[in-house]
């Protein structure tokens, strides 16, 4: 189902947390919106869900705008950061616990619950009590939870944080599966660029309430729209030319002979191995960008001509890979 917000707002007293801003998800896709803390995008989420009152402008999900109606009535489930499980009840009975509470009969509510672990792969484990399950676990109960009620909108409040790095990419996996086999409208709130990335089909940067950009991640990535953007997102540098300033991918800037367009001289202020690739901070002649610097080279590159910190070293980057920024 399609969500569309037009003008959305939300005050809290003289704090404008979201600011009049318009977003179109078509059905069926997976949305991140994705910024710092108190950029206002769990606020959105929340207004989206019926969990936060509307300061003005309206939500639209599939042929109706949804105005004061309850969470209930709007064909959307919410998977909230803390899992929230009931700890005396099974994982079966965690997850058929909105059906029971809406008159659904014992037969029915437990064959809806068992096909839900099954999609997430908890079948084996229906009998458990959450103190029994990883976290990993426990967040595959809770989405099988947010999923029985038949939403065509499923909201996610950073859903992943609280897993290891490890479970996060796998989880990542299982949630693009289980959006792309029901074919719902996800929504999905992150501060993580990485998971944005892997996630999404729609990446909403918001930052202080509005929207920053609004794209496929590619796009945004390799066309940020401002210097927040280019930024936030990471992997540019944003440079200020006299002509205005730029945003060039640190993998496409180039260090050494031959620098390129804008050559500088540079200092070396750190060296990072990362495996495949190698990630030089630099500090360079004329340019006092906010972080300075960084170049990132693949690991034979580096290997072929090793830097150090204290290394002086020509900088610059081929025209083409410079992004005119708007802002």
């Amino acid at each position: 189902m399609n969500v569309e917000v037009i003008q959305l707002t939300k005050r809290y007293g003289s704090t404008l947390a979201v600011d009049a801003i318009d977003l179109k998800i078509p059905s069926g896709a997976y949305c991140c919106l994705l910024g710092p803390s108190g950029c206002g995008k769990t606020t959105t989420l929340r207004m989206i869900g019926g969990h936060e009152a509307v300061s003005s402008g309206a939500v639209v999900i599939g042929p109706r705008a949804v105005g004061d109606a309850p969470p209930s009535e709007r064909g959307t489930a919410m998977m909230f950061q803390s899992y929230a499980l009931f700890p005396h009840l099974t994982c079966r009975d965690n997850v058929a616990f909105s059906l029971r509470m809406r008159g659904v009969a014992k037969a029915e509510r437990r064959t809806k619950a068992d096909a839900m672990l099954d999609l997430v792969q908890m079948g084996h484990l229906a009998d458990r009590l959450p103190a029994q399950l990883s976290g990993g676990q426990q967040q595959r109960v809770a989405l099988a939870r947010a999923l029985v009620t038949g939403p065509k909108v499923l909201l996610l409040d950073e859903p992943l944080s609280a897993l290891d790095p490890f479970l996060r990419v796998r989880m990542r996996v299982e949630l693009k599966r289980i959006q792309a086999e029901l074919g719902l409208t996800f929504i999905h709130v992150t501060h993580s660029q990485e998971e944005a990335m892997a996630l999404s089909d729609l990446v909403v940067v918001m930052n202080g309430g509005k929207i920053e950009q609004a794209g496929d991640p590619r796009t945004v990535f390799e066309r940020p729209a401002s210097a927040f953007v280019a930024r936030f997102i990471g992997g540019h540098n944003v440079i200020a030319l006299p002509e205005g300033k730029v945003a060039v991918r640190a993998d496409r800037m180039r260090l050494g002979a031959d620098p390129g367009a804008g050559a500088v001289q540079a200092r070396v202020l750190a060296v990072e191995y990362q495996g495949a690739s190698v990630q030089v901070a630099l500090e360079a002649d004329g340019m006092t960008e906010p972080g300075g610097l960084s170049a990132v080279l693949d690991d034979a590159t580096f290997a072929g001509r090793p830097l150090a910190p204290g290394d002086r070293v020509a900088l610059g980057w081929d025209p083409d890979a410079a992004h005119r920024l708007d802002a």
